[in-house]
């Protein structure tokens, strides 16, 4: 990945941003997004996306042109930085042998043989990481966190570690992703967000995916979690006539994920249970 920065840094960004993770070459729900930030009149340049574009849905090449096409900020997930290394997985630290290290025999060379070239270039010259300033406070936008592109860090996962994140990156906020659940953490007058991710439901039972709005009005921080529903119908029919896995395109209807195996158990008990707003 010699072509990809480290961290790129935007200066200071102002107005509402919309931050959303994992589009997972869900195409359906990636649209409606654009959609929604349309109708919102959130420019591009205030569009952050935290990392794999590409992943578990049947539409990768559709998915990485639409967000080079739409022009928003975006950093590289652990998908794309192995698919651009050329390894034989995702690099999500899934557990050896576990249903989702066996899943992922199936979806990963799927995306991989399904990308043109243009996309791969594309994929090498995204970040890693960004940072910016934003109504006086210093942002970092990692993919799982600034030390490792996939470390799973949750709502559950102890505030000493976040604590250690914040104090590397001299940041007041951290925009994660990989962890698949949004949740805001907030200590000390630091703030750890994660939008959650529009290509799965958020384990909760309902088809509906979320994203995070950043607000700077009279100069104050402010975010609100986001969902909503897209033609998931679609996306499911697709995953199936691709011979992806069948219960990821089942869980895409049903909001539950087929196993638990990434989660602390705080968030495992959480499964089924209806997401409020997060405000």
């Amino acid at each position: 990945m010699s072509n990809q920065p480290q961290t790129l840094r935007l200066g200071t960004l102002t107005g509402k941003l919309l931050v959303f993770g994992g589009a997972y070459s869900n195409l359906q729900a990636l649209s409606e997004l654009q959609g929604i930030a349309s109708r919102l009149g959130i420019p591009p340049d205030n569009i952050l996306c935290t990392g794999d574009v590409v992943g578990y849905c049947a539409q990768p090449e559709e998915c990485v042109q639409l967000v080079k096409g739409w022009g928003i900020r975006c950093i590289s997930g652990n998908v794309e930085q192995n698919i651009v290394s050329g390894e034989d997985d995702c690099g999500c630290n899934y557990t050896e042998g576990g249903r989702c290290d066996l899943f992922s025999r199936t979806w990963f060379p799927y995306a991989v043989r399904s990308l043109s070239q243009d996309s791969v270039r594309w994929m090498a010259a995204l970040p890693q990481h960004l940072s910016f300033n934003f109504a006086g406070k210093p942002v970092t936008v990692v993919h799982g966190s600034p030390a490792q592109v996939s470390e799973y860090v949750f709502r559950s996962t102890p505030w000493a570690t976040k604590k250690k994140h914040f104090e590397t990156t001299q940041s007041e906020v951290i925009l994660a992703g990989h962890a698949g659940l949004p949740f805001a953490d907030e200590q000390d007058n630091h703030i750890w967000l994660n939008a959650g991710v529009i290509g799965m439901p958020a384990n909760d039972g309902t088809p509906r995916v979320w994203y995070l709005l950043l607000d700077d009005a009279d100069g104050n921080f402010s975010f609100s979690f986001e969902f909503f529903t897209y033609d998931n119908a679609v996306a499911n029919r697709l995953m199936l006539a691709n011979d992806l896995p069948q219960a990821y395109a089942q869980t895409l209807l049903t909001g539950i994920w087929d196993n638990c195996e990434i989660l602390p158990e705080a968030e495992k008990k959480l499964q089924g249970v209806s997401l409020s707003r997060l405000n």
